[in-house]
């Protein structure tokens, strides 16, 4: 899993957020882009695909649905037996 920051995207009405962008590699190839603070989730064949395509989706859902920042989630990995 690869876990950086997504960038910045300019909102509705003109104010540039910074969100998180989760990669992890497909299965049929390339990456799944998930943005934690919205839900957002595309895939692309390289991280820099897939990083745009997952600001090309938020950023319609963010004028739907405005977002209140409340500060980056935390981003940790787990192990089971």
């Amino acid at each position: 899993m690869v876990s950086g920051g997504g960038g910045l995207i300019q909102t509705a009405v003109g104010i540039n957020m910074q969100f998180t962008a989760v990669l992890a590699p497909a299965e049929e190839g390339g990456f799944v882009s998930t943005n934690p603070e919205t839900g957002t989730t595309t895939q692309g064949d390289t991280v820099e695909d897939a990083i745009s395509n997952l600001k090309g989706a938020t950023a319609p859902y963010l004028e739907e649905f405005p977002h209140a920042s409340v500060g980056h989630p935390l981003d940790t990995m787990f192990s089971l037996p």
